[in-house]
C-alpha cells in the first residue's frame, strides 16, 4: 500500500505557495490565467508528468492521452449552489488545468439541502469564496480560484470550457452565442426539485477520438479469400464481435502480406466468425495465420448554438418509459425562466395559483414555437409538478445531473467519449407520494429557515421527520460509500434519533483520493470508515454516524446479529465484490430489510433496489462466469499478453508465497505432514518436494545466492523449458491430419539467451533476487553495476533436451493423464528434511502480492516475467501501466460515474422511506456515460412458487417455534410430525447449512438415535460446532413430498430457539 502523501507539486508556473493558491480573490484570477493565450491549449507550466499513483484508476478509464489534454484545459463553473459544487468536485478530482468558481450570490438556508461545502455559519457569505478553500483541498494539482464579478465576454476567453448552473435564460443565450462563435465549449446544467436539465454545445466541429471507451477487439484468422470484397474467416474459438462500419488492420498474415500493417479498412460483418474487407483479388494467396485488430477512428461531431437549438432541439432520452417527457420539460423550463423574469422569484412550493400561472406561461411559450420544439398538447399535470417543486433543491438530483455534467466537461476537454447531443431532461416524479389523492399543502412545504428547506419544498416536513429516525447500515466506505454518506448528510438521514452504521475494514491509500472525495492526502493509512464519518459530520453536524472496521460475513455475525438487523430500516451496499454482495443480499432477505445495491465499472454504472415481498433479490439473477484461461495455454501455448501476465502472477505465488508458506507450516504446525500425505494424486510428493527445495536445496544464505538462484531460474524458464518444448514439437511439426502443429492459437516460441546488456533481463534478475531475499529475511540490493559483476561469475549448467518428456497439448489430455507416485522418493525426502525443532534458524516470510507500491519489486517482477515470456512467443509486450491493470485485476473507476449512480440510489431511498408499495414506482437503472446511454426498468417481481394452493416467494418461510409450551425443545420426530400434521408435507431431507440432519435413506440405527434428540443437539452434533449465544434462530432447508408422493418445492424454515 502506498502511504506517501500526495506530492504537493503544483502545476502552474511560478513558485506559488499553498496558501496563495487556496485563498485568492477575483483579482488574482486575472493575473494567474493571463499567460494563457485566448483559448489556446496552454501547457500547464511544464509538460507535467501524470501522477499515476493518484490517477491510477481513472487512467484506466480515460487513458494517458486524454489526461494530458485535460491538463491543458481551464474550466469556469458559474453558480456554486448544490449542482455547481457537485460539478466542481468531480471536475477537480478529474484533474483539469485549473478551475474558476463564479458566484455573485450569498449562502441561504435553502442551499444547505445539497451544497455540502457550505455550513450554517457560512450563511450570508459569498458561495464561491466559501466553497473555494474546501474544493481546493480535493486535488493539489488543480489550482482553484473564485471570482465574484460579472461574466463578461473578455473574462470568458480565458477558458476552454464554461459551465452555467444558475443562470437566467437570457444570460444562457447571451453567453452561449459568444462561446459558440469563439470556440469555447459550453455546458448548461439546471435542477429544479425532482427535475433536471443539461445542454451541451461543443462547437461546429468537435473531434471525438474514442466514441465508447471499449478496448479494441482482435481476433485470429483462419482464412482470407481473394475477391472483389475479400472474406475474412476467424478461428471459431470465439465470435469476432465486430460490427459493420468498424475499421480494422492486420498483422502476422502469411501469404497475403499486403494486408500486414495496412491503412485501416472498413468492414462489413457477414456472420459471427466472418466479415468482408476491400478488394483482395490482386493480392498474393493467403497461406495461414494473421491477427485482425479493430482501429478506433476519430469522428467529427457538429453542435448547434443554444439559441438555434432551442427551437429545433435534439433530445437524449434518459427513460424510454417517458418518451414524450423531454419535449414537455423543454417548454416547462422556458416557462419557469419566464415566470422568474416576470416576478423576480420562483413559483412557491405547492402553490396552486403559481402552478396555474406557470401552465399559462407554458401554453404561451408553446404557441410561440415555430420549430420541432412545439408540442401538440401540453401535459398540464407535469408542468404543475414542475411549478410546485421549482424552489426545491435535492441532493440526489444534483448528484445525478452533476455527475453527468462533469463527465461532459471531461469530454469537452479531451474528445474522449461521445458527448450528449444536445439536450437531456430527467425527472424522478415517482419519488412523490404514491396515492393519487395525496396532495402536499403549501404550509407543509413552506420554508422553515432550516438546512432542509430545499427538500421540504418538494416533500414537506413529515418526510423530514421520518428521515431523521432512520437506522441504516452502510456496507463499505469507498467511492460509492463516500458519495452515499454525503447525500445521507444533505438529506438529513439519521439526523434525529436514527443512526447510520458504516463498516469498512480498509485503510486509505493514495489511489483512493482520486474519487473517494471525503479523504485527503493527510488521511492516507487511516481507517476509511472513521475518516468518512468524521468528514460527513462537518457537512451536517446533526447526522449520527458510527464507523466500524468489520468485514461482513459469517465471522462477524456475533456483531451483526438478529438484534442488530432487526433494529435496521434498511441496508445500502457500497461493495467491490460479488461474494460480499450476495452475502448481504441473503441477510437482507432473511431479515426482510430493503437493500440498495449499486456498482460502477469505468463509465458504466447500475442501481438495483431490493424490496421485501415485492421484488426479486440481488442473487435471483447472476452474471455469466468469467472465462478462465486453460492450463495448457498458460503452461505451453500462450498467444496473448493476458496469458503471459497470468503466468507471471502464478510464478509470483509459486515462488515467493506458496513454498514459503508450506515450509513455515512444516516447521510450526505438527499436523502439517499428516494433512499433506492425505492429499490426492501426486500432490503429497509435490508439496514435500517444494518444502525440501525451500529449506535445503534452494535455501539462500546471502544476496549472492539469491542472484545465482534468479539467474538459474531465468535460464530454466526462458531457455531450457522452451528448448524442451521445441524438442517435443519442432517448428515444422505436423499434426496427425497433416496440418502444421504450430498454427492458429499455437504460436511457435524461441529460447532467450541471457545478456547483462539487456535491460529487461537485468530487471528480471533484480526483482526476482530481491523478492527471494525478502522471503528469506535477507537484505536485498539495487546496485545494477554490482549485479552485473556478480552475474559474470555465475556458472549456469548446460541443458540438453530429453526424450520421453510428456507435454500435454490440451486440458482434457492433462486430466486423463494419471500421475505415478514415487513412494520411495517421498520416504527419502521425509528423512532429508530438517527437523521442525530447527525452526528458529529460519526467518521465512511469505510475500502477499501488492500492486500499488512501486518500491516493493512486485510489479517489477510481474512486468519483466510477463514480457520475457511474451518475447519467447513473439507476443507484443505490455507496459507497466497495462500490466498492472490485468495482473492486479484493477477495476477502472472515475468520480463522475460514482456520483451519478449514487444520486439514483438516493432517489430509491426516498421511495423506500415513504413506503412506496407499487413495484412500478421503483426504478432499477443502468448507464454508460461514455455512449451516453441510460436505461431504467421497474424491478422484476419476486418469482412465485406454489405447493398445494399456497403461493410463496423467496421472501416467505415456515416459522417454527423450537421451544414448546412445556419449555422443552422439539425433537426431530416432533419436527417431522409437525410438518405432516400442520402442512401435509412429508419431509424427505432436512439440512442446516452444509449439515444433513435427516434423510429418508439414512441407516436405521443412525435414524433411531437421532429421532428423539432435540433439533439443536442434532445440529451441534453433525456440524461439530457450538451454537453461539447470539443465535436466536436456525435456518433449515427442506425437501418434501406432498400427499400424492410428488416432490414439491417449499420455502425454508426459520426455527426459533431463543
Amino acid at each position: 500500500m502506498s502511504s506517501s502523501p500526495l506530492s504537493k507539486k503544483r502545476r502552474v508556473s511560478g513558485s506559488e505557495t499553498k496558501t496563495g493558491s487556496h485563498c485568492s480573490s477575483s483579482n488574482s484570477v486575472r493575473t494567474e490565467l493571463s499567460h494563457t493565450p485566448a483559448n489556446g491549449m496552454a501547457k500547464n507550466g511544464n509538460d507535467a508528468e501524470i501522477d499515476e499513483g493518484l490517477y491510477s484508476r481513472q487512467l484506466y478509464v480515460l487513458g494517458h492521452e486524454a489526461m494530458k489534454r485535460m491538463q491543458s484545459s481551464s474550466v469556469l463553473i458559474s453558480g456554486l449552489r448544490g449542482l455547481g459544487v457537485e460539478i466542481a468536485k468531480n471536475v477537480i478530482l478529474g484533474g483539469v488545468k485549473s478551475v474558476t468558481l463564479h458566484d455573485q450570490g450569498v449562502a441561504e438556508w435553502k442551499d444547505l439541502s445539497s451544497q455540502f461545502y457550505l455550513r450554517e455559519e457560512d450563511l450570508g457569505k459569498n458561495r464561491a469564496e466559501v466553497s473555494q478553500t474546501r474544493l481546493a483541498e480535493l486535488n493539489s494539482y488543480v489550482p482553484v480560484t473564485s471570482y465574484t464579478g460579472a461574466l463578461n465576454n473578455e473574462f470568458l476567453t480565458k477558458f476552454q470550457v464554461v459551465v452555467l448552473t444558475n443562470s437566467s435564460l437570457d444570460e444562457q443565450i447571451r453567453l452561449g452565442d459568444f462561446c459558440h462563435s469563439n470556440g469555447i465549449k459550453l455546458i448548461v446544467a439546471d435542477t429544479r426539485g425532482l427535475f433536471g436539465q443539461l445542454f451541451c454545445d461543443f462547437g461546429e466541429e468537435m473531434t471525438v477520438f474514442d466514441t465508447n471507451g471499449e478496448q479494441p477487439l482482435s481476433a485470429m484468422i483462419s482464412m482470407i479469400t481473394k475477391d472483389s470484397a475479400g472474406v475474412v474467416t476467424c478461428l471459431d474459438e470465439a465470435r469476432h464481435g465486430f460490427e459493420s462500419g468498424d475499421f480494422v488492420t492486420f498483422t502476422e498474415v502469411q501469404g497475403m502480406t499486403e494486408l500486414n500493417g495496412c491503412e485501416p479498412i472498413e468492414i462489413k460483418t457477414l456472420g459471427p466468425y466472418t466479415f468482408s474487407i476491400c478488394d483482395t483479388s490482386s493480392f498474393s494467396d493467403y497461406v495461414r495465420g494473421g491477427i485482425v485488430t479493430q482501429v478506433k477512428m476519430p469522428k467529427k461531431v457538429a453542435f448547434k448554438s443554444l439559441s438555434s437549438s432551442m427551437a429545433e432541439p435534439e433530445f437524449l432520452l434518459t427513460d424510454f418509459a417517458k418518451f414524450d417527457r423531454p419535449g414537455q420539460l423543454h417548454i416547462g423550463f422556458q416557462a419557469l425562466h419566464a415566470f422568474e423574469k416576470k416576478h423576480s422569484r420562483l413559483p412557491k412550493p405547492w402553490n396552486q395559483s403559481d402552478a396555474d400561472e406557470l401552465v399559462a406561461l407554458a401554453e404561451e411559450a408553446n404557441a410561440a414555437q415555430t420549430g420541432s420544439a412545439k408540442q401538440e398538447q401540453l401535459d398540464q399535470a407535469i408542468i404543475k409538478k414542475l411549478s410546485c417543486m421549482a424552489a426545491g433543491d435535492l441532493a440526489p438530483i444534483n448528484a445525478f445531473i452533476g455527475g453527468l455534467a462533469a463527465q461532459e466537461v471531461l469530454k469537452a476537454c479531451t474528445g474522449k467519449f461521445m458527448p450528449i447531443m444536445q439536450w437531456l431532461y430527467f425527472d424522478a416524479v415517482e419519488c412523490l407520494p404514491e396515492a393519487e389523492d395525496a396532495v402536499l399543502t403549501e404550509e407543509e412545504c413552506a420554508p422553515r429557515n432550516c438546512r432542509y428547506d430545499g427538500q421540504i419544498a418538494v416533500f414537506g416536513s413529515k418526510l423530514q421527520e421520518l428521515l431523521a429516525k432512520q437506522r441504516y447500515f452502510l456496507v463499505g466506505a469507498g467511492a460509492i460509500g463516500c458519495e452515499l454518506l454525503k447525500n445521507f448528510a444533505m438529506m438529513g438521514l439519521a439526523s434525529g434519533e436514527g443512526e447510520v452504521i458504516v463498516t469498512d475494514m480498509d485503510t486509505i491509500e493514495k489511489s483512493n483520493l482520486n474519487r473517494q472525495f471525503l479523504f485527503r492526502p493527510w488521511d492516507v493509512t487511516k481507517m476509511k470508515s472513521e475518516t468518512a464519518a468524521a468528514a460527513v459530520k462537518l457537512m451536517n453536524p446533526s447526522v449520527r454516524i458510527t464507523g466500524h472496521q468489520n468485514r461482513v460475513g459469517p465471522e462477524t455475525e456475533k456483531v451483526y446479529d438478529d438484534d442488530f438487523f432487526e433494529s435496521l430500516d434498511g441496508v445500502a451496499n457500497a461493495l467491490d465484490n460479488v461474494d460480499a454482495r450476495m452475502y448481504m443480499d441473503r441477510r437482507c432477505v432473511y431479515y426482510r430489510k430493503p437493500l440498495l445495491e449499486s456498482g460502477t465499472l469505468g463509465t458504466k454504472g447500475n442501481v438495483q433496489v431490493v424490496i421485501p415481498f415485492l421484488t426479486e433479490s440481488y442473487s435471483s439473477s447472476q452474471d455469466p462466469p468469467e472465462k478462465s484461461i486453460p492450463i495448457c495455454t498458460l503452461k505451453n501455448f500462450p498467444n496473448a499478453i493476458e496469458h503471459t501476465l497470468q503466468w507471471a502472477r502464478d510464478e509470483f505465488e509459486g515462488l515467493f508465497k506458496q513454498p514459503v508458506e508450506n515450509a513455515m507450516q512444516y516447521l510450526t504446525d505438527p499436523k502439517f505432514m499428516e494433512r499433506t500425505l492425505k492429499l490426492p494424486g501426486a500432490q503429497p510428493l509435490e508439496v514435500v518436494e517444494a518444502v525440501y527445495k525451500s529449506l535445503v536445496t534452494d535455501y539462500p544464505r546471502s544476496w549472492d545466492d539469491c542472484v545465482a538462484w534468479a539467474r538459474n531460474h531465468f535460464q530454466c524458464q526462458y531457455n531450457n523449458n522452451i528448448r524442451q518444448l521445441l524438442h517435443n514439437f519442432p517448428p515444422d511439426q505436423l499434426t496427425s491430419s497433416g496440418a502444421p502443429f504450430w498454427s492458429g492459437p499455437k504460436r511457435c516460441p524461441h529460447p532467450l539467451e541471457f545478456s547483462t546488456n539487456n535491460d529487461l533481463h537485468m530487471d528480471y534478475i533484480m526483482a526476482a533476487a530481491n523478492l527471494l531475499a525478502q522471503s528469506y529475511g535477507l537484505p536485498g540490493s539495487t546496485e545494477r553495476s554490482a549485479l552485473t559483476k556478480l552475474l559474470q561469475d555465475i556458472k549456469v549448467p548446460e541443458f540438453i533436451p530429453k526424450s520421453g518428456v510428456k507435454i500435454h497439448v490440451s486440458d482434457q489430455e492433462l486430466q486423463s493423464a494419471s500421475a505415478s507416485i514415487d513412494d520411495s522418493r517421498l520416504e527419502e525426502l521425509k528423512t532429508l528434511l530438517p527437523s521442525p525443532e530447527a525452526s528458529s534458524q529460519f526467518k521465512l516470510c511469505p510475500i502477499e502480492f501488492e500492486k500499488d507500491d512501486d518500491t516493493n519489486f512486485h510489479m517489477d517482477f510481474i512486468v519483466a516475467a510477463s514480457n520475457l515470456r511474451a518475447e519467447n512467443y513473439d507476443i507484443p509486450p505490455a507496459d507497466r501501466h497495462k500490466s498492472k491493470l490485468i495482473a492486479g485485476k484493477i477495476i477502472p473507476a472515475i468520480a463522475t460515474t460514482t456520483a451519478a449512480v449514487v444520486g439514483l440510489v438516493c432517489l430509491e431511498l426516498l421511495k423506500i422511506i415513504q413506503g412506496h408499495k407499487k413495484v412500478e414506482s421503483y426504478k432499477n437503472g443502468f448507464m454508460n456515460l461514455a455512449l451516453p446511454f441510460f436505461g431504467f426498468s421497474e424491478p422484476i417481481a419476486a418469482p412465485k412458487h406454489k405447493y398445494y394452493e399456497i403461493d410463496w416467494t423467496l421472501w416467505d418461510r415456515f416459522e417454527v417455534k423450537g421451544i414448546q409450551s412445556s419449555g422443552e425443545e422439539m425433537t426431530l420426530r416432533q419436527f417431522l410430525d409437525y410438518f405432516k400434521n400442520e402442512h401435509k408435507l412429508e419431509i424427505t431431507m432436512l439440512s442446516q447449512g452444509v449439515s444433513m440432519l435427516y434423510s429418508f435413506f439414512m441407516p436405521a440405527a443412525k435414524l433411531k438415535e437421532r429421532l428423539d434428540l432435540p433439533m439443536t443437539e442434532i445440529v451441534t452434533k453433525v456440524s461439530k460446532k457450538k451454537l453461539g449465544k447470539h443465535v436466536k434462530a436456525l435456518v433449515f432447508e427442506l425437501c418434501c413430498n406432498d400427499e400424492t408422493e410428488e416432490d414439491v418445492e417449499v420455502p425454508y424454515v426459520r426455527y426459533t430457539i431463543r
